[in-house]
């Protein structure tokens, strides 16, 4: 857990409440959507080494979360989450509990009512949650169950969910001005490519070098990633002239891509604002083929890609430093 960040944990045996304020280092439109999607809850919401999965989650009002929190043994405990109220980026509030794998709810346990506040600090967020329980007995026997302990590690693993979200972007982008590069796929000789404009252009490359898949945090749903695969270069930028960048990624037959001439450069655009990106997206694209709806990344982008109505490739990608 970061220790510069607030956390406060406060119990009240008077109104049978659990008060937790929690700051995170990231944007508020960030850390609503890791406590608003399924795939980035999965990622964090369950102490460690439990590991938590999705069955179904509907996130609306009458919605429900449906998930699992695995342990290492595979045993399930299953719970469910009712949404009662949703203020876009601002609140939600649901009842939650324990169940079977279809939802059908234990009465061995006590419910609590969830009501979770998002305050934007600039680059921090704040999320204000009070846990409401229906019996001082309710919220003792939680307590006793070790909630505080295990919501605490939760938190922590948020924390290193956007550490490893900001890493590439924080090596590579020291502001948000605009600008346009060109970006080429290579079906697994990348580095070679690199490094031979390298040596003609006389720049070097941007941040930290060469970043390669094995550089990605781990995640253990998925398969684990092939030796070959890891060392392959998942991205590199390099100055060339005017203020030009070539940026690279391997793209090998291994993962699914088939490249031809045509089809392995793109025109990326890096626009100043979150707006601008899906304005510039937005027309662009109209009549084309889009081929990556713009959504929030895993390396800490707000991305998209398409093909316009005249055969072109761009790329649209929103990379805010301070979030």
């Amino acid at each position: 857990m970061n220790s510069h960040l607030q956390f406060d944990f406060t119990v009240n045996k008077t109104n049978n409440t659990v008060n937790v304020k929690r700051a995170f280092a990231a944007s508020c439109d960030l850390v609503w959507a890791a406590w608003t999607q399924a795939e980035l809850l999965d990622q964090w919401w369950a102490p460690k080494p439990y590991q938590t999965k999705t069955k179904s989650m509907d996130f609306r009002v009458g919605g429900t979360w449906l998930y699992a929190m695995y342990s290492p043994e595979n045993q399930a405990h299953w719970c469910r989450a009712d949404y009662l109220k949703i203020e876009d980026q601002k609140m939600y509030s649901a009842i939650d509990a324990f169940c079977d794998e279809n939802g059908v709810m234990n009465s061995d346990f006590p419910r609590s009512t969830w009501t979770n506040v998002f305050i934007s600090q600039g680059d921090k967020t704040m999320v204000d949650i009070t846990i409401a329980y229906q019996s001082l007995n309710d919220l003792e026997k939680i307590i006793e169950l070790g909630f505080k302990e295990g919501f605490t590690m939760a938190m922590g693993n948020l924390d290193q969910y956007f550490e490893a979200k900001f890493k590439l972007r924080a090596e590579l982008r020291t502001n948000n001005k605009a600008r346009v590069c060109t970006y080429l796929n290579f079906p697994g000789n990348t580095e070679a490519a690199m490094l031979f404009y390298k040596s003609v252009f006389k720049t070097e490359f941007n941040g930290a070098g060469i970043q390669r898949f094995g550089d990605i945090p781990a995640d253990a749903s998925q398969p684990p990633m092939d030796e070959v695969i890891k060392n392959m270069v998942l991205h590199v930028e390099l100055p060339t002239l005017g203020n030009h960048v070539l940026m690279a990624t391997d793209a090998p037959k291994e993962m699914g891509f088939t490249l031809t001439q045509g089809n392995n450069m793109h025109i990326s655009l890096e626009p100043e604002t979150r707006q601008e990106t899906e304005r510039l997206f937005n027309e662009l694209s109209a009549g084309g083929i889009i081929t990556m709806p713009l959504e929030d990344m895993f390396f800490g982008s707000y991305y998209g890609s398409f093909t316009d109505r005249y055969g072109i490739n761009w790329m649209l990608n929103f990379v805010n430093p301070k979030s």
